[in-house]
């Protein structure tokens, strides 16, 4: 065999070992103003028990990527160049064919498991559906082995929860319950879009140990789609840089993260939040050159609490089914003062949010807000009070009505609480406000769905700030960003918070956002406070184990640093009697 042969049979034993394969893959949407080159010329490559990290901004192409991988684009999608999975060309293979394919060779884990499953199918009956789809295996055989699957993600009594709606189940075990449905058939491909976005620290760490289990034990190949740095330095062994749907930069995890060469991955890279811990980094990630941004704006938290919760109690439900929402909560929130709120999914802390907005009444203890108990004002005062309240949450797709206009979705509030303001007076004020959160007035007319993900959040933060309010709670508001876009919407509450000193009660769990961005740190812990504090003390020097359990589970943008962490926090937990891998 000559050298010439040899090369070939070497790169056709490299094609062969390769589960996915993008070459040259174009994707071009047809719209009513024209085409939309959403992704050009990319190519890369999965192999068995590797992950690539696909990572960008809103609108880099990176879901376009994935969705084009499983042949799912949408009807007024086109693509070219080549997407083979296992030998199958994707773009040129009959529907018939991909049907075959996906849940069996390739499955796709999306973002969020309360759309992806059925809400009016038990889990076990849907994880069935899916084994029996692919396998020839008769109901019985198909039940028990998705009891088996939840047992093998992870979750507690199986047998039970296999009998249970997504409802009755939390957002990690939902997400595990999405894994379960796409491992259910031991594909060689696993396609991950934000797999952990929506997820707390704890929960988030636990799925990523999953996945890297699954992927050691089978061999299983994931490109995983994602905006958080840490993740990817987490669970990664290559990445792809994506901007305006071509691909600007690859290399190995270390090689990315470490040593980027592209301006644009540097501008991504310097924008990610990053958590000082100083047990385990004993040079906190803040320089000087990047201070906490907290740490500025504290001395402005003076005067008598905006709301003030005192030894709150929730119960759900009556009798023996009684679920402790909250138990004993205390905490209390001045003018020009940012307040984080943090612990696990379940640990109370949206509760607690939602008691201070005067939206579930607690069983014991009392809320003050500006001064007034709302336990003792009739409906009237009540409404007034909530006029002074802005509200942002999670997914701005969700809280704006897509039927009106941006303008009409800001000068909501207004029509409601400002009954006596002409539409003049609204037109003006919207102007206004769309200025102040960085947005152009010419957007006034536009529908959501016309605007990107961090433009919609900052309509939500406009509607929010319309009544110009002495309380800002804002409930998880950038979790669904990328990291420049947080960054963005982030400087721009704290921007106005300076210039209008309204108090902010910010629920997350990010806590490399909430050491930036709040002066005071509550962790919250199965509806208790487990401590509280300035940010700097209780963050950099936790108090409780608990707390430092939640810090160990921040993945760090930096590799190497957070192998060495999670060889730690593994050690911790194995050393508790629980066995993981590594």
């Amino acid at each position: 065999m000559t050298a010439a042969d040899r090369t070939a049979a070497a790169s056709s034993a490299a094609a062969e070992e390769r589960i996915l394969e993008l070459d040259d893959l174009g994707v071009t949407f047809t719209t009513e103003t024209g085409d939309v080159h959403a992704v050009r010329g990319v190519s890369l490559h999965v192999r068995p028990g590797e992950t690539l990290a696909l990572v960008g901004e809103s609108g880099s192409g990176k879901s376009t990527v994935a969705f084009a991988a499983m042949g799912l684009l949408p009807g007024n999608a086109r693509a070219t160049g080549r997407a083979s999975i296992r030998g199958t060309d994707v773009v040129s293979a009959p529907e018939s064919e991909l049907a075959g394919l996906r849940g069996r060779t390739v499955s796709m884990v999306f973002q969020e498991p309360a759309t992806a499953l059925d809400p009016l199918t038990r889990i076990g009956a849907q994880i069935a559906e899916v084994i029996r789809n692919h396998r020839d295996l008769n109901t019985r055989e198909a039940a028990a082995e998705a009891v088996e699957l939840l047992r093998r993600v992870g979750i507690p009594e199986p047998e039970e929860r296999a009998t249970a709606f997504p409802f009755q189940l939390s957002g990690g075990q939902r997400q595990r319950v999405v894994i379960a449905m796409a491992i259910a058939n031991s594909p060689s491909l696993l396609i991950a879009d934000e797999p952990t976005t929506a997820l707390d620290v704890t929960v988030q760490a636990e799925i990523l140990d999953l996945l890297r289990g699954l992927t050691a034990e089978a061999g299983t190949g994931v490109l995983l789609v994602t905006h958080n740095m840490g993740v990817v330095a987490d669970f990664a062994d290559r990445v792809a840089v994506m901007l305006h749907g071509q691909i600007v930069e690859t290399g190995s995890v270390e090689e990315v993260l470490l040593r980027p060469t592209h301006e644009y991955t540097k501008r991504l890279l310097a924008a990610v939040p990053r958590l000082a811990v100083a047990e385990t980094d004993p040079t906190p990630a803040h320089s000087a050159d990047a201070p906490i941004k907290a740490s500025a704006t504290g001395a402005s938290a003076i005067g008598e609490p905006v709301v003030e919760l005192r030894d709150i109690a929730v119960r759900f439900g009556r009798g023996r089914s009684a679920v402790r929402a909250l138990d004993g909560v205390s905490l209390a929130v001045r003018p020009g003062e940012t307040v984080g709120l943090v612990g696990e999914s379940g640990s109370g802390k949206s509760t607690a949010a939602r008691v201070a907005l005067g939206l579930i009444r607690p069983v014991s203890g009392s809320v003050s807000l500006f001064g007034a108990d709302l336990g003792r004002t009739r409906s009237r005062a009540r409404r007034s009070l909530r006029s002074g309240i802005g509200v942002v949450l999670q997914d701005p797709v969700a809280s704006l009505d897509a039927r009106m206009t941006i303008a009409e979705c800001i000068a909501e509030p207004l029509r409601v609480h400002r009954r006596g303001m002409s539409a003049q007076e609204r037109r003006a004020r919207v102007a206004d406000v769309l200025e102040q959160v960085r947005l152009p007035r010419s957007l006034a007319g536009r529908a959501p769905r016309e605007l990107s993900g961090g433009q919609r959040q900052r309509v939500s933060l406009a509607r929010a700030l319309v009544l110009e309010p002495r309380l800002l709670v804002a409930d998880e508001p950038t979790s669904a960003l990328d990291v420049s876009v947080q960054q963005s919407v982030l400087e721009v509450i704290s921007e106005l918070q300076a210039e209008l000193g309204f108090a902010c009660l910010f629920v997350s769990h990010d806590l490399a956002v909430v050491q930036q961005f709040a002066q005071r740190v509550v962790v919250m812990r199965a509806g208790r406070i487990e401590e509280q504090g300035s940010t700097a003390s209780t963050l950099l020097h936790p108090e409780t184990e608990y707390t430092r359990r939640l810090l160990a589970a921040v993945p760090l943008p930096d590799p190497v640093l957070q192998r060495q962490r999670r060889v730690h926090r593994l050690a911790g937990r194995t050393a508790g009697g629980v066995e993981v891998s590594a």
